[in-house]
């Protein structure tokens, strides 16, 4: 499944501008996290996972405006979607990777597909440092993502009443399942972010 393909089912059943711009930030760092993971390589093989992780980034939360007052149908409903969508699904490896992934994100609603391998473990890390990067973005005096450091994110960390509803631990989870410092997995969402900034309004 291309981005484009990707986008285009995201904006038929996501209006809300503020969630669609979630959906682009955790695709930008899905796919940078599948660029660190494969080390520089350049051949086809890594740029087809990095549009995959992508693709997955941007269609992890795009049944939630259907299911929010639901939230155990939360991913299933987008892999309903997908699933008759077919004709812009990989085949094989790839479109069942889509697919599991997406499930696994309502682990912690459903309790059940619980992240298994690298590519599950990134979206679930990495979904709420977005939202906690945006809100650090959001008390700068510009309000965009080039005044945000990861010192400044680091600075913020402590200070739990400062997006209460993010949950530290889950992004925390990037050093025992991941193999990444908790600095630099800010730093490489960080970046992923300010190069899409336009995208997200920040």
């Amino acid at each position: 499944m291309t981005k484009d393909a990707a986008l285009k089912i995201l904006h038929e059943h996501m209006q809300n501008q503020n969630l669609r711009r979630h959906c682009y930030a955790v695709g930008a760092v899905m796919k940078a996290l599948a660029k660190y993971f494969s080390q520089g390589d350049k051949s086809s093989v890594a740029k087809a996972m990095e549009e995959t992780w992508e693709v997955i980034g941007i269609l992890h939360d795009g049944d939630y405006e259907d299911t929010k007052a639901t939230p155990e149908l939360h991913t299933m409903k987008m892999v309903d979607w997908l699933k008759k969508e077919e004709k812009d699904l990989p085949n094989g490896k790839a479109g069942k990777e889509i697919l599991e992934a997406i499930l696994s994100h309502n682990y912690s609603h459903t309790g059940q597909n619980p992240p298994k391998n690298r590519l599950q473990w990134s979206l679930y890390c990495c979904d709420e440092l977005t939202g906690l990067i945006v809100a650090v973005a959001l008390v700068k005096p510009d309000m965009k993502l080039a005044s945000v450091t990861v010192d400044s994110v680091m600075h913020k960390w402590d200070q739990r009443s400062f997006a209460a509803g993010v949950k530290r631990e889950q992004i925390e989870e990037c050093e025992p399942r991941l193999g990444i410092p908790l600095r630099e997995f800010i730093q490489i969402a960080l970046t992923a972010m300010q190069a899409i900034a336009v995208d997200l309004g920040l």
